[in-house]
């Protein structure tokens, strides 16, 4: 289902695990700042209201989404992290640029993932244009931070 159809922040938390123990690392790339930054916030918020503990959660940021990979590597090979939220935003623009970082970050960050077996979760908007990241990072269609926070919850509770 694609967001233009589903609020992304409207989520079951039936069976959430008990993170109230757990620490997460948020990495926020800095381009497009506006948009990362609202998504960030939701992401920190939705954390909260879960019982994530604020000194439980620990930020950095990065240049851009190409760099959301060996951030998350950083945090992730941390044994005091249980779980890393990748946030970022990547516009489609007037060249292929998009679609080479949109895959790069991806794969990068099923590989860290996978490596350090940590839930490194996706919360990258990969938009047309400016405004439908808005809509995406509390607009709209909800915003992706709350959507990649619960995300990271309910992987800890695989475990």
């Amino acid at each position: 289902m694609s967001s233009a159809n589903k609020n992304l922040s409207e989520f079951s938390t039936a069976g959430l695990p008990d993170v109230s123990q757990k620490r997460f690392a948020i990495i926020v790339a800095e381009w497009n700042a506006e948009v990362t930054e609202a998504l960030f916030e939701g992401a920190y918020k939705t954390l909260i209201e879960n019982g994530v503990k604020a000194e439980n959660i620990v930020r950095a940021n990065v240049p851009g989404s190409y760099e959301l990979s060996f951030g998350s590597q950083v945090f992730a090979q941390k044994a005091d992290i249980d779980a890393v939220i990748a946030i970022g935003c990547v516009i489609q623009g007037e060249t292929k640029h998009n679609d080479y970082i949109n895959h790069a970050v991806a794969q990068g960050l099923t590989n860290v993932s996978l490596k350090y077996n940590k839930p490194v979760i996706f919360g990258v908007l990969t938009p047309n244009n400016q405004q439908q990241a808005l809509d995406r990072a509390g607009g709209i269609h909800g915003n992706k931070g709350d959507e990649a926070a619960i995300t990271a919850i309910k992987m800890l509770g695989l475990a």
